[in-house]
């Protein structure tokens, strides 16, 4: 088990495009999810695929089980998802020595875009970088399950 330690921000700039390390195709679905805890499938570059289980309602912490899957059995489970299937693009940017992960949103989740850094370290204001926009941690809402299951927030940077 891992623990997963995250902020989420809006992003208010492309300014993050210039530091892009590496990009990634995403396709991700909720097979189960309620408050405190959820099933994930995610197929990256469809090439891979993963299984995760996440628990907890803390804001910026979570445990997560995560197993790689065969890519032919996460398309199976494709049909059990709740919700809609979430479209992202999700790109490497490294500022300041910390990895974030800039998630451009497709579909009906178009113009949607979500930096998470992870890291147990509390990393100062002073620290993040200036196209980071609002901090929505511990913001429902932001967080793929209820993008998932839900409507489409109001995108306010």
């Amino acid at each position: 088990m891992g623990k997963e330690i995250e902020r989420k921000f809006l992003v208010s700039s492309p300014a993050w495009r210039e530091e892009v390390e590496a990009e990634i195709r995403i396709r991700q679905f909720y097979v189960a999810a309620q408050p405190g805890r959820s099933v994930r499938v995610r197929i990256s570059d469809g090439r891979s695929a993963k299984l995760t289980l996440k628990f907890g309602d803390r804001a910026r912490e979570r445990d997560e089980f995560e197993y790689s899957i065969p890519l032919a059995e996460a398309g199976e489970l494709m049909a059990f998802a709740v919700g809609r299937v979430i479209e992202k693009t999700r790109h490497h940017v490294r500022h300041r020595g910390y990895l974030y992960e800039v998630d451009v949103f497709g579909g009906k989740l178009a113009g949607l875009v979500i930096a998470e850094l992870e890291t147990p370290e509390d990393v100062s204001d002073e620290m993040l970088p200036d196209w980071l926009g609002r901090e929505v941690t511990g913001e429902s809402r932001f967080y793929n399950a209820s993008l998932a299951l839900g409507g489409i927030p109001e995108i306010a940077a």
